[in-house]
């Protein structure tokens, strides 16, 4: 997977946007103002995703790949390394469980306005 596939994928959810709001090196895609996932644009080596706290630990014991959140609550993030252990296919499936929680965790309204645009 390469950074130009997984940021189309990420852009082509409703109602996401990217940000840096860090530094110029460290990419956020946001749905309703929260971050689901944060990438390091130059280094491209992993995408840290929020996660089910009992799915992620079943995840971070099943790949080598997937660990704790870097800088993040390690409870609910996960850091998933690209090109390793873990499929692309399982990347994206943890794309859209960490945008589903963030959008899930939005106030009605947000999400509704969010799914008619």
């Amino acid at each position: 997977m390469d950074i130009v596939f997984f940021r189309e994928y990420c852009l082509s959810k409703k109602g996401v946007v990217e940000d840096t709001p860090f530094d110029a090196n460290t990419l956020c895609f946001k749905v309703g103002g929260k971050i689901f996932a944060i990438i390091d644009i130059e280094l491209f080596e992993s995408v840290n995703l929020k996660c089910d706290p009992e799915r992620a630990v079943q995840l971070r014991e099943r790949y080598q790949g997937i660990v704790p959140g870097y800088h993040m609550n390690k409870k609910y993030w996960n850091t998933v390394e690209f090109n390793t252990s873990v499929p692309d296919k399982l990347i994206l499936e943890l794309v859209d469980h960490s945008f589903e929680l963030i959008f899930d965790s939005l106030p009605k309204k947000m999400r509704d306005l969010i799914s008619k645009s």
